[in-house]
């Protein structure tokens, strides 16, 4: 005979059994959340790990060498006296072109897996070159002064700079730069995220080369 204490009692057993599996199922979401969330903070720091690894100069190397004439007029009393003064200078430079990968800004969004690079620094090229002066003659009424040597550097370096940017040299930085940001675009790729530049999603280091252009 099925009395209202068995009713109350199986209600108690059903309310325990419900009540047991709601906190299973509880305890397993809050576990899977804390392990979700603690991948995706070991990707994050890998992630920026390997950013502050690449964090350094690259940089690409040349020498340039450059014979250079002045030579300036200077008119006396009208065009009666003419004053006369001249150079030849020859110039051997050390080039060097170097990206400071530590300026790199990027944002880091954990909750959906991307990295975005915001900003790669400008190539910062310098040039240290050595001058040697030869057959330096000027007119007594025009004598070589500061302002003479000043200008043959100047013209110099605008010179030097035409002839980097026909040479390779600075495509052979920016295809080093390219092979260090290509470490991340794989580090990203192998861990399920996704790498952004300029707005968009970089699938390979072609598409980056473009970028760079």
């Amino acid at each position: 005979i099925w009395t209202i204490q068995d009713e109350f009692f199986m209600k108690k057993v059903l309310f325990g059994a419900v009540l047991a599996l709601a906190s299973v199922l509880i305890y397993k979401s809050c576990t899977d959340d804390r392990e979700q969330k603690s991948i995706l903070e070991e990707s994050s720091m890998l992630i920026q790990q390997e950013l502050r690894n690449v964090s350094k100069l690259v940089v690409t190397e040349g020498h340039f060498a450059e014979v250079y004439n002045y030579k300036d007029s200077k008119e006396l009393f009208g065009p009666l006296v003419t004053a006369y003064k001249k150079a030849l200078v020859v110039v051997n430079a050390d080039v060097s072109i170097a990206y400071d990968l530590s300026k790199i800004n990027y944002e880091v969004d954990e909750k959906n897996k991307v990295l975005t690079i915001t900003r790669i620094p400008e190539p910062e090229i310098k040039i240290s070159p050595d001058f040697e002066y030869y057959d330096v003659t000027a007119d007594y009424l025009n004598p070589f002064n500061a302002g003479d040597y000043n200008a043959i550097k100047r013209n110099v370096n605008a010179s030097l700079m035409k002839k980097i940017e026909a040479s390779s040299l600075r495509s052979n930085a920016e295809n080093r730069l390219v092979s260090e940001l290509s470490r991340i675009l794989v580090l990203t790729h192998t861990m399920g995220w996704t790498l952004v530049y300029n707005d968009i999603p970089l699938e390979n280091t072609e598409q980056l080369k473009t970028f760079l252009d």
